[in-house]
């Protein structure tokens, strides 16, 4: 059994993972729940994450998130989601009950409703903060960046292995907007027979690489996954030049419950395994 995340504010979301894991829960209800906490946390929404995260430049919140498991085909996710608590939770279902495997913008919107999602006001996906940044934006031009993406990624006791992502995506971003969360071999990517991998940074930039497919590809060849995520990381910059290097996080887990994790910027993440009492805290350096 093991877990892992993105970026240090996974700390306490990568504790209830173990927890999770140790009650025995499967790797995926240990994904949903533990990302949908997050997404539904208006404290947390500074990280770029479901409530209370930045909206797009006409002042709505529109979410990206997906859920891929290990087992062929097991696929879900929505993208320009709005008025959701737990974008995730949706994806979840579109993975369990419906016949297509991603829904974006209105139609997400109204498979969430079918499912008894409560559909919420724009307002009260907002944070104070976050409402603040987008006046200054309207009305200064003030521009906030980032792009936290948090991704988990959970081995079970029967060796099952899930991973999720979900993110609101860059800041007053163009409404429709989709980045590389939601699209599997680029936000995420899993496989029972080898691992999963999971991306987070510039979604506009990752989404032309699928950086997660590719981790699980070189760990499929024999790679443990820190060096199958550094040799990802490697093969971009030499194809775009170090001068074109944009924001990019790895992480990968294998079948047997080894992480590791590669990044063009200073990339704290945090993991545990089995065996370990206490969560761990970890940053990898840039390349």
């Amino acid at each position: 059994m093991a877990a892992i995340g993105t970026w240090a504010f996974s700390y306490p979301v990568v504790e209830k993972m173990k927890l999770h894991l140790l009650q025995q829960k499967p790797a995926t209800d240990c994904v949903e729940e533990s990302l949908a906490d997050v997404e539904d946390n208006l404290e947390t929404g500074k990280y770029i994450v479901g409530r209370g995260g930045y909206p797009n430049r006409d002042g709505q919140v529109q979410c990206d998130a997906a859920i891929m498991e290990g087992r062929p085909g097991r696929f879900g996710a929505v993208a320009a989601l709005r008025c959701i608590g737990t974008p995730v939770s949706v994806a979840r279902q579109i993975m369990e009950k419906s016949n297509h495997s991603m829904l974006v913008g209105e139609g997400a919107l109204a498979f969430a409703k079918d499912q008894g999602f409560k559909v919420e006001d724009n307002k009260r996906m907002l944070s104070p903060e976050s409402a603040k940044a987008y006046q200054d934006f309207t009305e200064k031009k003030k521009e906030c960046k980032g792009h936290d993406t948090l991704g988990l990624i959970a081995l079970d006791l029967d060796g099952n292995i899930a991973v999720g992502v979900s993110s609101s995506g860059i800041p007053f971003k163009s409404s429709g907007r989709v980045g590389d969360s939601p699209l599997p071999g680029c936000g995420l990517y899993a496989d029972n027979r080898v691992g999963a991998a999971a991306a987070t940074g510039d979604g506009d930039k990752i989404m032309c690489f699928c950086p997660s497919f590719h981790v699980v590809h070189l760990m499929k060849q024999g790679l443990c996954p820190a060096d199958a995520c550094q040799a990802v990381l490697n093969d971009i910059q030499e194809r775009i030049g170090t001068k074109d290097m944009f924001e990019i996080g790895l992480i990968a887990m294998n079948i047997k419950g080894d992480v590791g994790a590669a990044s063009s910027v200073e990339f704290p993440y945090t993991f545990w395994h089995n065996g370990r009492e206490d969560v761990q805290l970890h940053t990898q350096l840039p390349i």
